[in-house]
């Protein structure tokens, strides 16, 4: 059983820098990705990016492409996601996930409890 942790969420003001970690408890298969996904008040979750362990091709939302940067960090079993150029519209609960999934939801096996991020304008 693999348990996620997620950590670095806070409030920030438009334009400021976040930087979420998750941190895995055990070492996730190398052939799984790592995924950040986030949910806002009244919105479905929805995929922001991903990276595979092994390959570490990432993957980005259009709506995060370019102000985000998803990375990993192999010996410690954690994953992060730079958050840049912070907008009011990417306040949300923020889950990091490992599976197969990509951008599919359904696919990953593990889900953190989520940490939340707040963007004041």
């Amino acid at each position: 059983q693999v348990q996620l942790v997620e950590s670095g969420g806070g409030l920030v003001q438009t334009g400021d820098s976040l930087r979420l970690s998750c941190a895995a408890s055990a070492r996730t298969s190398r052939s799984y990705y790592m995924g950040w996904f986030r949910q806002a008040p009244g919105k479905e979750r929805e995929f922001v990016a991903a990276i595979h362990w092994s390959a570490s091709r990432t993957f980005y939302a259009d709506s995060v492409k370019g102000r985000f940067t998803i990375s990993k960090d192999n010996s410690k079993n954690t994953v992060y996601l730079q958050m840049s150029s912070l907008k009011p519209e990417d306040t949300a609960v923020y889950y990091c996930a490992a599976g197969g999934g990509v951008t599919v939801q359904a696919a990953y096996d593990y889900w953190g409890q989520g940490t939340q991020v707040t963007v004041s304008s």
